[in-house]
């Protein structure tokens, strides 16, 4: 299972992505509007980087809900492999069968 720290680093960073998104998508558009004029598209630039890095939905990690493994996520159920395979192994995952062909 990962640190709780890092757990919640990553709960940390999605608050702040969320928060400040509307804001950052906001710059965004101003800086790649070639209507403005170059200083209020340079002035977005300055305040766009001055945003907190976290607030970037690039920093952001996937990982587990259950264990906070950051590798081998699935994005369907949320979860890691591992994790992912118990459950269906135990049938808890409804609709869910093993590939055959």
């Amino acid at each position: 299972m990962a640190k709780k720290s890092m757990m919640a680093r990553e709960v940390k960073r999605r608050r702040l992505a969320e928060r400040l998104r509307a804001r950052r998508a906001e710059l965004r558009a101003q800086v790649s509007n070639a209507s403005l004029d170059t200083t209020e598209r340079w002035q977005a630039m300055l305040e766009l980087q001055q945003l907190p890095r976290d607030s970037s939905r690039s920093r952001q990690r996937n990982r587990c809900g259950l264990t906070g493994r950051p590798r081998g996520y699935y994005r369907k159920f949320g979860l890691s492999r591992n994790v992912l395979r118990e459950i269906i192994m135990r049938g808890e995952a409804p609709g869910v069968v093993k590939a055959s062909w």
